[in-house]
C-alpha cells in the first residue's frame, strides 16, 4: 500500500513538473511569437477596396471599375440562408468557440489520416483563423504561421463580435473569377442580389473558398457540383435546411450565368471611358479602384444608342460612297472554319453587324459562315451558323457580287430586316466624327459619341480632338453684333472685300458658291452662310470684341484675334460648340458641359454635386401651407436674353430656308448653323430645339478632303436629323421662349425694311426696344454693286451698309 502511494506521489509530483514546464515553454511560446502580432485592432476602421459603379440617368448599371470586384454588404444586410451555407462549409462551431475549435482540429487531424482511403480532405482553421490569416499573414504552411494564426484569432475574438469577424470574412473572402467578397460573387455568378439566391447556388458560393479555381462551374462542372452538394448536405445535417429542399437543391444543375457588364451594352464606350477620365482628375486612380464611388452619370441609355446609330449610319453612308476596300482578314474555308474564325478579332461594339467568312461564291450569292461565340470558360461554342449574302446586299459596291469577295474572306455583315438568314455585307468606315447631345438648360451631356468604335480607337473626337469648326463659328460672331446695336435687318454688304495682312499679303476671302449678291441683311448672312458679310462684319465690330464673346462662350480660351476667326479657323471640340450653342438656346445663361451628375462616397455621402444651387425650404419637414420652394439660380449671363433670342431666330432661318432647309421636312422647331472648312476636311453641323442641343462633326483623324463636293448639308445634317426624329418622337413640337421685351415686326426680309402682310418676303423680325425699323423712310439711291438700297446714314442699326 506504502509502494502504490509512493508511487501515485511521484506520478503527480512528475505530472506536476510536466505541467509546470509545459505551461512554461507554453507561455514562453506566447511571449515569443505575440511580440511582433499585428495590430488587429485596425479592423474596427476597415475600407476593404470596393468596386466603383458608374450609372446611367436611368439608374442602369453602365460600368464598373475595381482591382478587387467587391460590393461590401454589413453582416445585417446578408440573408440568412447564405451565412448558414458559408457557417456549414467552414465553421459549424463558429458561434460557439474562442477563436481556435478544438473539435474542428480534431476532425481535421482524423480526416488527414483517412484521406488515403476516400476520405474527404478538411481543414481545422476556424472562420476567425481564417480572417487572422487572411488580413495578417502569409499563406506559408509552417508552425509558426499556425501558431501566429491561432493567437490573432483569440486576440479577435476578444476585440469584435462574433457578427463583425463573420461580416469580414464574407466581404474579404476571394471567390473566384475575380469576385471577393458574397455580394459581387452572386452578382457575377448568378446575375442576383444576396437575398435572391436560391439554396443550391448560396451552397455553390459557400464551397468556393477552399479553392476557387478547382471548382470552376464550367471548367471543373463536375467537382463543383460534388462540393456544392457536400455543403448542401452538412446544411441539412446542421439542421438549417429540411431534407426535401435538400433534396430538390441537389437536384438542381449549376448554372452560372457569368455577367459580362460593358458599357457596351449602351454603345456608350466613349462615354464611360470620359467619365473614368474625370474621377480620375478629380480623385486619383485609387480612388477610382478602391473607393466604392457611386457615380450617378447624365446619360440617357436610349439616345445614346439613337446617337451612336445615327452617327455610324451616317459615316458608313460616306465611306460607302467611296467604294469597296477588301475583306477583314482572309483563313481557309474548308474544314471546321469555325476554330479560325474566331480566332479572328473583330469589333464587339458594332452590334448588329458580325464577322463572317465566304464559305462559297457565285453570280446570285455568297455563302457565309458567322463567327461563333465563345463560352464562359473561353471554349469555341459548337454551334455553326450560315447565312446568305445576295446581290442587293453588295449592290452599295458597284460591282457584281463574285468581283467583291472569294472564298476564305473574312468580312463584315449586317442582317436585313425582316429576310431571316440573309445579310448586307459591311466595312468599317475609315472617316471619323463625333456627336453630342446635352440638356442645354443643364449643361447634362446626354449622349456622346466619339467615333465609329471604340474598339477600333479609344481616341474620343468629341471631346479630345480639335478641329476647325468652318462657319459653325459664324453665329458667335453675328451675336456679338446683335449685342452691340445690330439687328436682324441691319445691312451688310455681300461684296469682294480686299484685307492687307500686314506683311505685304492679300487677303481676298470668298464666299463658298463665289458670287457675291450686294447688301442684304444681317439675316440673310447667317441663313445663307455668307463668308463676305461674315468679314466686313467683324472687322467693323473689332476681332477683340469676337474674341471675347467667344470666350465668353467658351468656344475658345484664347482666340487670336484675325479676321480668318471669324470663318471658323480655329479649332476646339464638339462638346465646347454643343456647349457654345446651348447658352444660345438657353437665354445666354453660361453652363458647364458635364457627364456627372452626383458622386457618393461608399457611405452615401456626397461628394460632387452638378447642380449648385441651394434650397434651404426643401429641408422642411412637413408642408404647412408655405409657398413652393424657389431655386435661385446664380448662373452668369453670357449674352443678353433678347440677342440670344434673335440669334436663335436667325439660325430658325437656317433650318427653314438655309443651308439646313432640308430639317424642315421633320416638321419640328430647329435652330442651328452648318460649317464647312476649306478643302472640305471636317464638316459640322450645330443645333438644337428648344430642350435638346446636337453637335455633329465629321472628317479623317488625318486630316484630308471628304470631297469637292462635300459640305455639311450633305453629311452632317442627316445625321442631325436622323438624331433628332427618333430621340423627339412622341414629344410635343415646342417653339423657342421669346423673352420679355422682344417686339415682332414684318419686316422684307430683302431689304429689312417694314412691309405689309402681302408682301411675299415679309418675315416677322425680332426686335429689341428701340431698335425696329422707322415707319417710313426718305428714300435716296445708293449703288452698291449694282442693286439700288434704300438711302440712309452709314451705320444706322436698319439702314446702314457695313
Amino acid at each position: 500500500m506504502r509502494l502504490i502511494a509512493r508511487f501515485l506521489a511521484f506520478l503527480f509530483g512528475t505530472l506536476t513538473l510536466v505541467g509546470l514546464v509545459g505551461a512554461a515553454a507554453v507561455s514562453y511560446v506566447v511571449w515569443h511569437y505575440s511580440q511582433d502580432l499585428p495590430d488587429h485592432a485596425q479592423l474596427a476602421n476597415y475600407e476593404p477596396p470596393v468596386t466603383t459603379r458608374v450609372h446611367a440617368a436611368d439608374g442602369s448599371l453602365l460600368a464598373e471599375y475595381a482591382r478587387e470586384r467587391r460590393l461590401y454588404l454589413p453582416i445585417q444586410a446578408m440573408p440568412q440562408l447564405l451565412i448558414a451555407a458559408f457557417l456549414s462549409a467552414e465553421d459549424k462551431n463558429f458561434y460557439k468557440h474562442g477563436g481556435v475549435d478544438p473539435e474542428g482540429l480534431a476532425r481535421a487531424v482524423v480526416t488527414q489520416f483517412r484521406r488515403g482511403s476516400g476520405g474527404r480532405q478538411q481543414g481545422g482553421s476556424t472562420i476567425t483563423q481564417q480572417v487572422a490569416k487572411n488580413f495578417f499573414l502569409t499563406r506559408d504552411q509552417t508552425v509558426e504561421r499556425k501558431i501566429r494564426e491561432a493567437l490573432l484569432a483569440f486576440r479577435l475574438e476578444a476585440t469584435f463580435s462574433k457578427d463583425k469577424i463573420l461580416e469580414l470574412y464574407m466581404n474579404q473572402i476571394f471567390l473566384g473569377s475575380g469576385n471577393y467578397g458574397v455580394a459581387a460573387a452572386a452578382l457575377n455568378y448568378f446575375g442576383k442580389s444576396v437575398h435572391e439566391l436560391s439554396i443550391s447556388e448560396a451552397a455553390y458560393l459557400a464551397a468556393l473558398p477552399k479553392a476557387p479555381s478547382n471548382y470552376h462551374p464550367i471548367n471543373h462542372r463536375e467537382a463543383a457540383l460534388g462540393r456544392r452538394n457536400y455543403v448542401i448536405d452538412r446544411m441539412l445535417e446542421n439542421g438549417y435546411i429540411s431534407r426535401e429542399d435538400a433534396q430538390v437543391a441537389r437536384a438542381e444543375p449549376l448554372v452560372a450565368t457569368f455577367r459580362q457588364l460593358s458599357p457596351n451594352a449602351y454603345a456608350a464606350g466613349f462615354f464611360a471611358e470620359e467619365v473614368r477620365r474625370e474621377i480620375v482628375d478629380r480623385y486619383g486612380n485609387k480612388k477610382l479602384l478602391e473607393g466604392g464611388l457611386s457615380v450617378r452619370s447624365t446619360l440617357d441609355p436610349r439616345m445614346q444608342v439613337l446617337a451612336r446609330k445615327a452617327l455610324s449610319d451616317g459615316l458608313v453612308r460616306y465611306d460607302e460612297a467611296r467604294g469597296w476596300r477588301g475583306a477583314q482578314d482572309r483563313i481557309p474555308p474548308t474544314g471546321d472554319w469555325g476554330i479560325p474564325l474566331a480566332e479572328v478579332q473583330g469589333l464587339t461594339d458594332v452590334d448588329p453587324w458580325r464577322l463572317a467568312v465566304i464559305l462559297d461564291v457565285t453570280n446570285t450569292e455568297a455563302r457565309i459562315g458567322l463567327q461563333p461565340t465563345r463560352l464562359s470558360g473561353g471554349q469555341v461554342d459548337r454551334k455553326r451558323e450560315t447565312g446568305i449574302i445576295p446581290p442587293e446586299g453588295v449592290r452599295w459596291t458597284n460591282r457584281p457580287l463574285a468581283r467583291v469577295v472569294n472564298p476564305g474572306d473574312v468580312v463584315y455583315v449586317e442582317p436585313i430586316a425582316g429576310q431571316e438568314g440573309r445579310y448586307r455585307l459591311r466595312q468599317v468606315p475609315e472617316i471619323s466624327g463625333a456627336l453630342v447631345a446635352m440638356d442645354p438648360h443643364t449643361g447634362r451631356v446626354k449622349a456622346m459619341v466619339g467615333g465609329f468604335s471604340f474598339d477600333k480607337s479609344e481616341f474620343n473626337r468629341a471631346t479630345q480632338a480639335l478641329r476647325q469648326v468652318g462657319s459653325s463659328f459664324k453665329p458667335f460672331v453675328y451675336a456679338t453684333a446683335l449685342d452691340n446695336g445690330y439687328t436682324p435687318s441691319s445691312i451688310i454688304l455681300d461684296e469682294p472685300i480686299e484685307l492687307d495682312q500686314g506683311n505685304g499679303e492679300i487677303w481676298r476671302p470668298e464666299n463658298y458658291d463665289g458670287k457675291p449678291t450686294g447688301p442684304r441683311t444681317l439675316r440673310y448672312g447667317v441663313e445663307q452662310s455668307k463668308n463676305l458679310m461674315t468679314v466686313r462684319l467683324a472687322r467693323d465690330l473689332g476681332m477683340p470684341l469676337v474674341a471675347e464673346y467667344a470666350k465668353r462662350f467658351g468656344v475658345y480660351d484664347d482666340m487670336l484675334p484675325v479676321l480668318a476667326m471669324s470663318l471658323g479657323a480655329g479649332e476646339t471640340t464638339v462638346l465646347r460648340m454643343t456647349a457654345a450653342y446651348s447658352m444660345m438656346a438657353n437665354g445666354g445663361k453660361r453652363i458647364r458641359p458635364t457627364l456627372i451628375d452626383r458622386i457618393q462616397d461608399r457611405w452615401g455621402a456626397t461628394i460632387y454635386r452638378h447642380d449648385e444651387r441651394q434650397c434651404d425650404p426643401c429641408s422642411s419637414e412637413a408642408w404647412n401651407e408655405q409657398d413652393e420652394p424657389r431655386l435661385i439660380d446664380r448662373r452668369e449671363r453670357v449674352i443678353d436674353p433678347m440677342t440670344a433670342y434673335q440669334i436663335t431666330s436667325i439660325m430658325e432661318g437656317v433650318t427653314q430656308r438655309g443651308t439646313a432647309a432640308q430639317l424642315r421636312a421633320l416638321g419640328r422647331t430647329f435652330a442651328g448653323k452648318t460649317g464647312t472648312t476649306n478643302d472640305a476636311k471636317d464638316v459640322w453641323f450645330v443645333g438644337f430645339s428648344p430642350d435638346l442641343a446636337v453637335g455633329v462633326y465629321l472628317g479623317f483623324d488625318k486630316p484630308q478632303s471628304l470631297g469637292s463636293r462635300a459640305t455639311a448639308g450633305t453629311y452632317a445634317v442627316p445625321i442631325f436629323s436622323a438624331f433628332m426624329k427618333e430621340a423627339l418622337a412622341g414629344k410635343p413640337n415646342l417653339q423657342f421662349r421669346v423673352p420679355p421685351g422682344i417686339k415682332f415686326i414684318r419686316v422684307n426680309a430683302r431689304t429689312g425694311q417694314r412691309t405689309t402682310a402681302g408682301d411675299p418676303q415679309a418675315i416677322l423680325e425680332p426686335f429689341k426696344p428701340n431698335t425696329a425699323p422707322p415707319e417710313n423712310y426718305s428714300f435716296g439711291e445708293v449703288t452698291a454693286g449694282g442693286v439700288v438700297v434704300p438711302g440712309g446714314p452709314i451705320g444706322s442699326t436698319t439702314g446702314g451698309l457695313y
